[in-house]
């Protein structure tokens, strides 16, 4: 027997009362593929938002696999929640339904942080595309930001698209990087680096401290060479140790520094409203391209013309130009 869904009016009071059990049904929600779910999420957020959410502070975290960004989460959620702060924690994981590993596996390792009342961590599973789940992320910060929780804490996993689908729904970006003064930034795509707010050179203890200064240094020059940032913020490097827990209230210092600075001169505003539009077009694009899947003219024609590509008796693209034809309407004549 198939269990009843709280109604809208439940959903919107349980969230504004910080009920987890409601806060992580209404996630669920909107994680779903179901189309009844989906418009229950949508009218669910479109009430939140009817009011004035927590003003937040959303920084996401990123690095290399083994750099420790579980470790320096829950150490940044732990120094924070004990400031009085709530805290969540989220994720981006386009391969978490494949592989089960890395961020679905963190509110198990983050162990003191999961206990803490005013932390709420919570993975998120992957979709048919890493837009998808990005999408999915970004409503899940306005259901947190609902439920009263001002620090929002974004996990993307390993160093590759997600950081970008990352850097485009927060306010702050820390590039987590490993001791050592070789060629690390080499291995790491220029953009994300010009992305980062804060580079941190995590794993700064025992008989890495001298290294992990010696990295700090070097990752100090390379960041000189990057262009200006949007912000006219100049990205600070710090070092830390997650695991000893040092260095981790330098690095809030420093985000809280950047804040203040981009909410002084008007970015932190202005990137939020840019961010908004970026999101209005992506959920466009992906309401478009899923109407346009199972449109039943474009299922039957695609289900034709894809054995005469197959055949190589018609190109690619003359058989996209042929579907596109049969479901966009003609163009108005100049």
């Amino acid at each position: 027997m198939r269990r009843t869904l709280p109604t809208i009016e439940q959903f919107v009071a349980g969230i504004r009362s910080a009920n987890r059990v409601l806060l992580g049904q209404a996630i669920t929600l909107v994680e779903s593929s179901r189309p009844e779910h989906q418009a229950l999420a949508r009218q669910v957020i479109a009430r939140l938002l009817e009011e004035k959410l927590t003003p937040s502070f959303r920084v996401a975290v990123t690095g290399s696999p083994g750099v420790g960004k579980s470790t320096f989460i829950e150490a940044l959620g732990t120094y924070l929640t004990a400031q009085g702060l709530r805290v969540a924690v989220l994720a981006i994981d386009p391969s978490s339904a494949v592989s089960q590993g890395s961020i679905l596996g963190d509110k198990t390792r983050m162990e003191k942080l999961s206990t803490s009342p005013l932390a709420f961590i919570r993975p998120s599973p992957s979709g048919d595309s890493l837009g998808g789940v990005a999408r999915k992320t970004r409503e899940t910060i306005l259901l947190v930001e609902a439920a009263g929780f001002d620090t929002v804490l974004v996990e993307t996993v390993g160093v590759g698209q997600s950081e970008y689908a990352a850097y485009s729904m927060t306010d702050a970006f820390v590039l987590l990087l490993l001791p050592g003064a070789g060629d690390e930034l080499q291995g790491i795509k220029r953009g994300i680096v010009e992305m980062a707010d804060l580079l941190v050179v995590n794993k700064a203890d025992s008989d890495r401290v001298k290294l992990a200064n010696q990295a700090r240094a070097h990752y100090l020059n390379a960041t000189h060479l990057l262009p200006t940032k949007p912000s006219q913020w100049a990205p600070q490097v710090l070092a830390c140790s997650a695991l000893e827990n040092t260095g981790i209230e330098a690095v809030w210092k420093a985000l809280a520094s950047f804040r203040e600075f981009t909410e002084n001169n008007g970015y932190f505003a202005e990137n939020r409203r840019k961010q908004a539009a970026h999101w209005l077009k992506e959920a466009l694009e992906e309401g478009l391209k899923d109407q346009f899947y199972k449109h039943p003219v474009v299922k039957a024609k695609l289900k034709e013309l894809e054995q005469l590509v197959l055949n190589d008796k018609m190109s690619p693209f003359s058989a996209a130009d042929e579907i596109l034809s049969k479901f966009l309407p003609p163009s108005p004549e100049v």
